[in-house]
Protein backbone atom coordinates (compact mmCIF):
# COMPACT_ATOMS: atom_id res chain seq x y z
CA UNK A 1 0.00 0.00 0.00
CA UNK A 2 1.73 3.44 -1.15
CA UNK A 3 0.36 6.39 1.10
CA UNK A 4 0.76 9.82 -0.33
CA UNK A 5 0.30 12.94 1.61
CA UNK A 6 -0.16 16.10 -0.16
CA UNK A 7 0.51 19.93 0.59
CA UNK A 8 -2.32 21.15 -1.50
CA UNK A 9 -5.35 19.92 -3.47
CA UNK A 10 -3.65 20.81 -6.99
CA UNK A 11 -1.25 18.35 -6.72
CA UNK A 12 -3.53 15.84 -5.17
CA UNK A 13 -5.65 16.10 -7.83
CA UNK A 14 -2.70 16.03 -10.74
CA UNK A 15 -1.44 12.63 -9.14
CA UNK A 16 -4.87 10.89 -9.49
CA UNK A 17 -5.43 12.20 -12.80
CA UNK A 18 -1.75 11.36 -13.91
CA UNK A 19 -2.28 7.97 -12.96
CA UNK A 20 -5.22 7.35 -14.88
CA UNK A 21 -4.21 9.38 -17.89
CA UNK A 22 -1.05 6.97 -17.59
CA UNK A 23 -3.36 4.13 -17.80
CA UNK A 24 -5.21 5.35 -21.02
CA UNK A 25 -1.96 6.09 -22.62
CA UNK A 26 -0.54 2.73 -22.71
CA UNK A 27 -4.25 1.07 -22.42
CA UNK A 28 -6.59 3.01 -24.55
CA UNK A 29 -9.39 0.05 -23.75
CA UNK A 30 -8.73 -0.07 -20.51
CA UNK A 31 -11.55 -0.61 -17.69
CA UNK A 32 -12.29 2.23 -15.06
CA UNK A 33 -13.81 2.05 -11.73
CA UNK A 34 -15.14 5.60 -10.98
CA UNK A 35 -16.29 6.77 -8.23
CA UNK A 36 -19.28 10.07 -6.82
CA UNK A 37 -19.09 12.06 -4.08
CA UNK A 38 -16.35 15.20 -3.52
CA UNK A 39 -13.15 12.93 -3.32
CA UNK A 40 -12.73 12.34 -7.20
CA UNK A 41 -14.24 15.76 -8.47
CA UNK A 42 -11.33 17.68 -8.27
CA UNK A 43 -9.24 14.35 -10.62
CA UNK A 44 -12.56 14.55 -12.66
CA UNK A 45 -11.68 18.64 -13.79
CA UNK A 46 -7.98 17.61 -14.19
CA UNK A 47 -9.27 15.19 -16.37
CA UNK A 48 -11.23 17.35 -18.23
CA UNK A 49 -8.24 19.50 -18.80
CA UNK A 50 -6.40 17.21 -19.93
CA UNK A 51 -8.80 16.07 -22.52
CA UNK A 52 -9.25 19.56 -23.78
CA UNK A 53 -4.90 19.63 -24.33
CA UNK A 54 -5.12 16.12 -25.84
CA UNK A 55 -3.37 14.67 -23.79
CA UNK A 56 -5.77 11.84 -22.81
CA UNK A 57 -8.92 10.42 -25.13
CA UNK A 58 -11.46 8.02 -23.20
CA UNK A 59 -13.06 6.89 -26.74
CA UNK A 60 -11.92 3.39 -26.54
CA UNK A 61 -12.35 2.91 -22.45
CA UNK A 62 -15.03 1.51 -20.25
CA UNK A 63 -15.98 2.39 -17.27
CA UNK A 64 -17.97 1.05 -14.32
CA UNK A 65 -19.85 3.28 -11.39
CA UNK A 66 -19.54 1.65 -7.61
CA UNK A 67 -22.85 2.22 -6.86
CA UNK A 68 -26.60 3.89 -7.51
CA UNK A 69 -29.47 4.97 -5.12
CA UNK A 70 -31.81 2.63 -5.38
CA UNK A 71 -35.86 4.25 -6.39
CA UNK A 72 -34.08 8.14 -7.66
CA UNK A 73 -34.94 8.54 -11.29
CA UNK A 74 -31.71 8.65 -13.19
CA UNK A 75 -32.71 12.18 -14.43
CA UNK A 76 -32.43 13.43 -10.52
CA UNK A 77 -30.11 15.92 -9.94
CA UNK A 78 -28.49 13.51 -7.00
CA UNK A 79 -28.41 10.49 -9.05
CA UNK A 80 -25.00 9.00 -9.61
CA UNK A 81 -25.70 8.63 -13.05
CA UNK A 82 -26.30 12.57 -13.61
CA UNK A 83 -23.62 13.05 -11.48
CA UNK A 84 -21.04 11.51 -13.50
CA UNK A 85 -22.79 13.00 -17.00
CA UNK A 86 -22.29 16.74 -15.05
CA UNK A 87 -18.79 16.61 -13.68
CA UNK A 88 -16.64 13.55 -16.04
CA UNK A 89 -18.90 12.47 -19.08
CA UNK A 90 -20.08 15.28 -20.65
CA UNK A 91 -16.77 16.81 -21.03
CA UNK A 92 -15.18 14.17 -22.75
CA UNK A 93 -15.26 11.55 -25.49
CA UNK A 94 -16.12 8.90 -23.66
CA UNK A 95 -18.96 6.87 -25.46
CA UNK A 96 -21.83 6.86 -23.18
CA UNK A 97 -22.82 3.23 -24.14
CA UNK A 98 -19.34 1.86 -22.71
CA UNK A 99 -20.43 3.57 -19.15
CA UNK A 100 -21.89 1.43 -16.83
CA UNK A 101 -23.78 2.72 -13.62
CA UNK A 102 -26.32 0.17 -11.62
CA UNK A 103 -30.02 1.01 -12.38
CA UNK A 104 -31.51 2.03 -9.32
CA UNK A 105 -35.06 1.88 -10.91
CA UNK A 106 -34.93 -1.47 -12.17
CA UNK A 107 -38.01 -3.11 -11.37
CA UNK A 108 -36.21 -6.50 -10.69
CA UNK A 109 -33.36 -5.14 -8.19
CA UNK A 110 -31.75 -8.81 -7.80
CA UNK A 111 -31.72 -9.27 -11.80
CA UNK A 112 -30.26 -6.15 -11.83
CA UNK A 113 -27.65 -6.52 -9.30
CA UNK A 114 -26.87 -10.16 -11.28
CA UNK A 115 -26.70 -8.47 -14.68
CA UNK A 116 -23.93 -5.75 -13.37
CA UNK A 117 -21.91 -8.74 -11.57
CA UNK A 118 -21.81 -10.55 -15.09
CA UNK A 119 -20.90 -6.86 -17.22
CA UNK A 120 -18.16 -6.46 -14.81
CA UNK A 121 -17.15 -10.18 -15.35
CA UNK A 122 -17.03 -10.01 -19.03
CA UNK A 123 -14.87 -6.48 -19.22
CA UNK A 124 -13.23 -6.63 -16.05
CA UNK A 125 -11.34 -6.81 -14.58
CA UNK A 126 -11.05 -3.29 -13.67
CA UNK A 127 -7.98 -1.69 -14.51
CA UNK A 128 -8.22 0.82 -12.13
CA UNK A 129 -10.55 1.40 -9.45
CA UNK A 130 -11.16 4.94 -7.92
CA UNK A 131 -12.63 4.88 -4.09
CA UNK A 132 -13.48 7.53 -1.38
CA UNK A 133 -14.45 6.34 1.97
CA UNK A 134 -17.36 7.24 4.29
CA UNK A 135 -16.58 8.41 8.17
CA UNK A 136 -17.69 4.58 9.19
CA UNK A 137 -15.19 2.99 6.64
CA UNK A 138 -17.68 2.16 4.14
CA UNK A 139 -16.13 1.73 0.70
CA UNK A 140 -18.78 2.21 -2.11
CA UNK A 141 -22.05 1.74 -0.05
CA UNK A 142 -20.66 -1.61 1.98
CA UNK A 143 -21.71 -0.46 5.71
CA UNK A 144 -20.16 -1.96 8.76
CA UNK A 145 -21.72 -5.33 9.76
CA UNK A 146 -20.64 -8.53 10.97
CA UNK A 147 -20.11 -9.97 7.34
CA UNK A 148 -20.01 -8.56 3.83
CA UNK A 149 -21.45 -9.23 0.69
CA UNK A 150 -18.68 -9.99 -1.84
CA UNK A 151 -20.79 -8.99 -5.44
CA UNK A 152 -23.04 -5.99 -6.29
CA UNK A 153 -25.98 -6.11 -4.34
CA UNK A 154 -28.93 -3.75 -2.98
CA UNK A 155 -27.53 -2.13 1.12
CA UNK A 156 -29.82 -0.69 3.60
CA UNK A 157 -28.12 2.46 3.96
CA UNK A 158 -27.42 3.21 7.44
CA UNK A 159 -28.38 6.98 9.01
CA UNK A 160 -25.08 8.03 9.47
CA UNK A 161 -24.70 7.36 5.49
CA UNK A 162 -27.95 8.92 5.02
CA UNK A 163 -26.96 12.19 7.03
CA UNK A 164 -23.70 12.63 5.64
CA UNK A 165 -25.36 12.56 2.02
CA UNK A 166 -28.24 14.71 2.81
CA UNK A 167 -26.47 17.90 2.49
CA UNK A 168 -27.16 17.28 -1.27
CA UNK A 169 -30.60 16.89 -0.98
CA UNK A 170 -33.16 19.26 0.09
CA UNK A 171 -34.01 17.28 3.27
CA UNK A 172 -32.97 14.25 5.13
CA UNK A 173 -36.41 12.53 4.02
CA UNK A 174 -35.72 12.51 0.30
CA UNK A 175 -32.18 10.82 0.93
CA UNK A 176 -32.66 6.57 -0.50
CA UNK A 177 -32.95 4.58 1.78
CA UNK A 178 -31.38 1.65 -0.43
CA UNK A 179 -28.89 1.46 -2.62
CA UNK A 180 -27.03 -1.04 -5.58
CA UNK A 181 -23.68 -1.23 -4.87
CA UNK A 182 -20.32 -3.38 -5.86
CA UNK A 183 -19.77 -5.83 -3.40
CA UNK A 184 -16.12 -5.40 -1.75
CA UNK A 185 -14.97 -8.75 -3.11
CA UNK A 186 -16.06 -6.89 -6.68
CA UNK A 187 -13.98 -4.16 -5.88
CA UNK A 188 -10.94 -6.15 -4.95
CA UNK A 189 -10.57 -7.85 -8.23
CA UNK A 190 -9.54 -4.63 -9.39
CA UNK A 191 -5.45 -4.44 -10.67
CA UNK A 192 -5.33 -1.02 -9.27
CA UNK A 193 -7.16 0.43 -6.60
CA UNK A 194 -7.06 4.54 -5.90
CA UNK A 195 -8.46 5.66 -2.74
CA UNK A 196 -9.02 9.50 -2.25
CA UNK A 197 -9.47 11.00 0.72
CA UNK A 198 -9.85 14.48 2.06
CA UNK A 199 -10.52 16.71 5.28
CA UNK A 200 -9.81 16.66 9.03
CA UNK A 201 -12.70 14.46 9.18
CA UNK A 202 -11.11 11.41 7.46
CA UNK A 203 -8.76 11.57 9.66
CA UNK A 204 -9.43 8.96 11.97
CA UNK A 205 -11.23 6.66 9.65
CA UNK A 206 -7.65 6.63 8.11
CA UNK A 207 -5.65 5.71 10.61
CA UNK A 208 -8.46 2.86 11.50
CA UNK A 209 -8.64 1.56 7.93
CA UNK A 210 -4.75 1.58 7.25
CA UNK A 211 -3.55 1.40 10.39
CA UNK A 212 -5.36 -0.65 12.06
CA UNK A 213 -6.87 -4.06 11.93
CA UNK A 214 -8.47 -5.92 9.36
CA UNK A 215 -12.32 -6.08 10.19
CA UNK A 216 -15.72 -6.04 8.45
CA UNK A 217 -16.49 -3.40 10.77
CA UNK A 218 -14.28 -1.23 9.30
CA UNK A 219 -14.60 -2.22 5.47
CA UNK A 220 -11.70 -0.08 3.91
CA UNK A 221 -9.50 -2.22 6.51
CA UNK A 222 -9.89 -5.02 4.28
CA UNK A 223 -8.01 -2.70 1.37
CA UNK A 224 -5.03 -4.10 3.39
CA UNK A 225 -5.42 -7.69 1.56
CA UNK A 226 -4.79 -5.90 -2.16
CA UNK A 227 -1.17 -5.85 -3.52
CA UNK A 228 -1.79 -2.76 -5.54
CA UNK A 229 -3.61 0.60 -3.35
CA UNK A 230 -2.49 3.86 -4.24
CA UNK A 231 -3.89 6.39 -1.20
CA UNK A 232 -4.05 10.30 -1.83
CA UNK A 233 -4.69 12.56 1.14
CA UNK A 234 -3.68 15.58 2.06
CA UNK A 235 -2.38 16.86 5.23
CA UNK A 236 -5.56 17.18 6.97
CA UNK A 237 -6.93 13.65 6.21
CA UNK A 238 -3.23 12.15 6.68
CA UNK A 239 -2.97 13.82 10.09
CA UNK A 240 -2.68 10.67 12.26
CA UNK A 241 -1.15 8.47 9.66
CA UNK A 242 2.20 7.52 10.88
Amino acid sequence: MNIHIFENEEDLNMTGAGLIASLLQTKPRAVLGLATGSSPVGIYKQLITMHQKGLVSFAQAHSFNLDEYVGLPTKHRESYRSFMNEQLFNHIDIDLSRTNVPNGEASDLAAECADYERRLEDLGPVDLQILGIGHNGHIAFNEPATELTAITHVVDLKEETRQANARFFDSIDEVPTQAITMGVGSILKAKQILLIARGEEKAEIIREAFMGPITTSCPASLLQCHPNVVVLLDRAAGSLVR
